[in-house]
C-alpha cells in the first residue's frame, strides 16, 4: 500500500468521475470543467464508446489534465491506461485482476479496485493497491446494474476491518449527504451523478464539495 493516490488529491476528499452520457461532453471537456472547480484527479469512466474511440477521447482528456497539472485514473481499461500513460487504473471485481495490472503498469501507477461489502474490503488490503472503493452507499442511478446500497453502516464497517488503507466511497453520495459519509469513514467520495446533472454547473458543484463544512 503507497498513499500516493491521497497525496495525488492533494488535500482534497473528492474524487470525480466522468460521464458523457449525464454531461452530454466529451471526456476532454469534462476534464475541463472538472478542474475549473479544482479538482486535481479524475477517473474517466466510459461504457458506451468502442476502445478506439474510448482511448482516442482518453487522450485527449489527458492532454488537458497534463497541462492543468491533473492526474488520470482510466475505469477497467488497464490497455488504455499503459497505451496513453495515464496516471493509473480503477478496475472492478470482474476485470483484470490487481496483480497483473501492477505487473503492466508498473509501482508507480495508482490502480484502485472496487468492493460492494466490508469483507470485499477486507479482502482488497492485501493486493497490489492504492485505495479501495466501497459502495454504492446509497441507491444510485449512475450504473445499470448496480449492488445493494451498502449504507453508512457498511461503510463504518469496512472502514474497520481495512485500517488505514485509502477508502473511498462511491454511489449515490451529493454534496448534502458526503458529511455524514466521510463521518462515517471514507477518506474520499467519489460523485458522478450529483456533478454532471446540470453540467454548466459542474465547476461550481465541484467548489461546493472543496469547501470546507
Amino acid at each position: 500500500m503507497s498513499f500516493r493516490f491521497l497525496e495525488a488529491l492533494a488535500g482534497s476528499s473528492l474524487y470525480p468521475l466522468t460521464d458523457r452520457t449525464l454531461s452530454g461532453l466529451s471526456h476532454a471537456d469534462q476534464v475541463l470543467q472538472l478542474s475549473q472547480g479544482g479538482a486535481t484527479v479524475v477517473q474517466l469512466r466510459e461504457k458506451d464508446l468502442s476502445p478506439a474511440e474510448f482511448c482516442a477521447q482518453a487522450e485527449e482528456a489527458l492532454r488537458v489534465a497534463r497541462e492543468r497539472g491533473m492526474k488520470i485514473i482510466v475505469n477497467d481499461r488497464v490497455d488504455i491506461a499503459l497505451a496513453l500513460k495515464a496516471d493509473g487504473v480503477h478496475l472492478g471485481q470482474d476485470d483484470l485482476p490487481p496483480e497483473a495490472a501492477r505487473r503492466l503498469l508498473g509501482s508507480d501507477a495508482i490502480i484502485g479496485f472496487s468492493t460492494h461489502s466490508p469483507k470485499q474490503a477486507e479482502a482488497a488490503t492485501q493486493m497490489p493497491i492504492d485505495y479501495i472503493a466501497i459502495g454504492p452507499i446509497f441507491a444510485t442511478a449512475s450504473k445499470l446494474r448496480a449492488n445493494f446500497p451498502v449504507g453508512l453502516e457498511g461503510l463504518r464497517l469496512a472502514r474497520q476491518v481495512v485500517g488505514t488503507f485509502p477508502l473511498v466511497a462511491i454511489g449515490g453520495i451529493t454534496s448534502e449527504n458526503s458529511v455524514s459519509v466521510m463521518n462515517a469513514g471514507a477518506d474520499v467520495v467519489a460523485v458522478i451523478s450529483d456533478i454532471w446533472r446540470l453540467s454548466e454547473q459542474a465547476p461550481s458543484q465541484v467548489k461546493r464539495f472543496l469547501t470546507p463544512k
